[in-house]
């Protein structure tokens, strides 16, 4: 078979493709085929995460960590490009821009998940199992709170600008130096409450989260670190949720951004694991979008519209002016 026939073939193939998406496209709509193909997506992972790569606890070493982060983010990236080629740019670049405030967001919220993973001693083989279980919940709570938080835009659009003082208002808190290191994570309700309620065994947990003693069923320490890991991630989310909202209103973009983000989260733990006090920076550029990404919200009272792809310039820039200046200027 010669070069020109392969070139042929490839060249029909091509186009036969092309027409059987634009049909499938026409018949179920742009954003209902790629929600299918996003859900898809994240299905299969999950199952090929659990199910394959990570059937026993082991440490995840960086070497590995590092290609899972950057596979995720090529999958999210290709996602936007999907956006971009059969819907519009703007939706492309709202994508985008959603998903890494987003990812970088959830960074403060990987500190606090190492400073409770020092303090109860996990060992690291057990970090991996926590963070799956963990981000499966942050799955179903974020989609709860994105659906809600769309239902109440909808009916009431002034919701919009208490967003956007809220997130002033973290933005500014934000600033205020934080003790985190001292946290007694013991003193947590979510801690004092399971203690209270739940029968907890004693013993070492090996990796299980329920053990039969004596005839009887009793939770372990590895349970109680999840639920403590799924509040922090609910408290963080009432930021971050509102700043993605005020990127874009579409839940497709909201949701499908947001859970990019989180499911890469867990290979970027163990990437950043080692580097979180060396960008000593990156939490004033955190506040800066914090606050910018309100303002951004309030100023449409006064008729102005910040464009999304200025948006987008301005929260990169922020972002690597702190990698920057951390580098240039570590911490002592």
């Amino acid at each position: 078979m010669g070069i020109q026939t392969i070139f042929f073939i490839l060249s029909e193939s091509t186009l036969a493709i092309k027409a059987i998406i634009s049909v499938i496209f026409g018949m179920l709509g742009i954003q209902t085929v790629l929600s299918i193909l996003f859900g898809i997506v994240v299905l299969l992972f999950l199952v090929i995460d659990l199910g394959f790569f990570n059937r026993t606890c082991h440490k995840m070493e960086f070497k590995s960590a590092l290609y899972q982060s950057v596979f995720w983010v090529a999958i999210s990236l290709t996602f936007a490009v999907l956006i971009y080629l059969y819907m519009d740019k703007e939706s492309a670049v709202l994508f985008v821009t959603a998903y890494v405030t987003e990812k970088m967001l959830s960074v403060d919220n990987l500190f606090v998940l190492i400073l409770i993973f020092n303090f109860f001693a996990l060992e690291a083989k057990y970090h991996h199992r926590v963070l799956f279980y963990g981000i499966m919940g942050a799955l179903v709570f974020r989609g709860i709170f994105i659906g809600a938080g769309a239902l109440l835009i909808s009916q009431f659009y002034w919701v919009l600008y208490i967003f956007g003082a809220f997130l002033v208002y973290s933005g500014i808190k934000l600033v205020q130096e934080k003790n985190e290191e001292d946290e007694n994570f013991e003193e947590k309700w979510i801690v004092k409450f399971a203690r209270r309620f739940l029968p907890f065994s004693a013993n070492n947990h090996e990796g299980r989260f329920f053990v039969k003693e004596n005839g009887k069923v009793l939770f372990t320490s590895l349970f109680l670190i999840v639920l403590l890991v799924e509040a922090t991630d609910i408290i963080f989310a009432v930021d971050s949720i509102p700043a993605v909202f005020a990127i874009s209103q579409d839940p497709f973009i909201v949701f499908t951004s947001n859970i990019f983000a989180v499911l890469g989260m867990r290979s970027l733990f163990f990437v950043v694991e080692g580097f979180m006090e060396r960008f000593h920076h990156l939490n004033k550029a955190l506040c800066f979008i914090l606050v910018f990404i309100g303002i951004k919200m309030l100023v449409v009272i006064f008729g102005i519209h910040i464009p999304s792809l200025l948006s987008f310039g301005i929260i990169m820039s922020a972002l690597v002016i702190a990698f920057i200046t951390s580098i240039c200027f570590p911490k002592k």
